[in-house]
């Protein structure tokens, strides 16, 4: 369970040049804190953003092909995220280690940091 709780906690920073003021709202490409995946963000939809994968390490391909991604560039990780007020974005967040979509939510926690989220069980576990 505490595996599955990491895969839905991540933290992403700009892959941007630094001091660079990004937001979700901005769009752009953003990196895990392991380095490890970079996502671009984009509208996918009337005033939504997705997140999807541009660029993966050897080991992510791996880890995502076990859980049953076999294609991990190119896959929407974070899906129809809505500005929810308060720096708070909701959606849906696909682990693709474990092959799951959980609800989700973006936060920025400065100018360059945002924290993506899933939650399971209704919320109780996040």
């Amino acid at each position: 369970m505490q595996s599955l709780i990491a895969a839905l906690s991540l933290v992403f920073v700009s892959a941007s040049a630094p001091g660079e003021n990004l937001s979700l709202e901005d769009l752009g490409t953003w990196t895990n804190e392991s380095r490890s995946v970079q996502v671009q963000i984009t509208p996918c939809g009337e005033n939504e953003r997705c997140g999807t994968v541009v660029w993966a390490n050897a080991k992510a391909k791996s880890d995502a092909a076990r859980g049953g991604t076999p294609d991990l560039v190119g896959t929407q990780m974070l899906r129809k995220f809505r500005d929810k007020g308060g720096d708070v974005w909701k959606g849906k967040a696909f682990v693709a280690d474990i092959g799951k979509e959980f609800s989700g939510t973006i936060r920025p926690l400065d100018y360059n940091t945002m924290e993506v989220k899933g939650c399971i069980a209704g919320g109780l576990i996040c």
